[in-house]
């Protein structure tokens, strides 16, 4: 080997491990710098709920009427009769022409199986019965007092000889889509006055920004229930209702 290719080979020997060096140096050196001015990030995550009392500003009721006979234009002509003495009867109630609907006529024909003869000679065989005529009559309206007492007493027309079946009103609030949205706001200020209370408990820190927020479900509850389901109630049984919001929050720590 040639003097000139040994000094080479001698100079390799002492760079190389000085390189190295002073890599592994600034690795090290990038490292400490990263964590020391990128801290854990340090959160906290509370659940916020808000609840209101609502009294239903609007009511759905609906009343069958439904006739049979042996004949289809007998059993229309007396569906006929008893919806208009129906009618009649609402009016003198006070419900507005405004507020009712009448559904179209349904006409079935009643078909019964019947068996004749015996043993190995007995055939089944369907035989008419007569027709069925029926009718809906329903009432949408802001009255509530008169029309849960039209639906409690409708059935004084079974007296006069009209075929009627009362069903359970339903009750809606018109302004739920305005009150949630204040609601909403106001689980949120009690997510974040949790929040603030659990850290003031735990001393040395604060409040500092809001990192997410996720709206949970609404339940429009029955008053006084608590019920939850996990795509949210909406009670249409009740004239009183507690509405309750939720709203899941993540906030970072001073």
């Amino acid at each position: 080997m040639s003097s000139e290719s040994s000094i080479r080979t001698w100079s390799m020997l002492v760079v190389l491990p000085a390189l190295a060096l002073l890599g592994a140096t600034w690795i090290a050196s990038s490292t400490w710098e990263r964590v020391r001015t990128r801290p854990a990030e340090r959160t906290i995550e509370v659940t916020g709920s808000a609840k209101k009392r609502i009294v239903s500003d609007l009511i759905e009721w609906s009343a069958e009427i439904a006739t049979r006979e042996a004949d289809r234009t007998e059993a229309y002509r007396a569906l006929r009769r008893h919806v208009e003495a129906a009618m009649a009867w609402l009016t003198q109630q006070g419900v507005k022409p405004a507020d009712v609907r009448v559904s179209s006529v349904t006409t079935r024909e009643l078909m019964e199986t019947e068996y004749v003869g015996v043993g190995e000679e007995r055939i089944a065989r369907t035989v008419s019965r007569g027709w069925s005529a029926e009718q809906t009559i329903s009432i949408r309206s802001g009255e509530m007092d008169r029309i849960e007492k039209v639906s409690r007493e409708i059935t004084t027309l079974l007296e006069q000889g009209v075929p009627v079946t009362s069903y359970p009103p339903q009750y809606f609030y018109t302004k739920l889509g305005e009150v949630k949205v204040d609601m909403l706001a106001e689980a949120a200020a009690d997510a974040r006055g949790r929040a603030e209370n659990i850290v003031r408990s735990g001393g040395g820190a604060g409040i500092d920004q809001m990192i997410s927020a996720d709206m949970g479900v609404i339940n429009v509850n029955p008053a006084n229930s608590t019920a939850t389901s996990w795509d949210g109630n909406n009670d249409t049984t009740s004239l009183e209702k507690d509405i309750i919001t939720i709203v899941h929050m993540s906030f970072t720590l001073k």
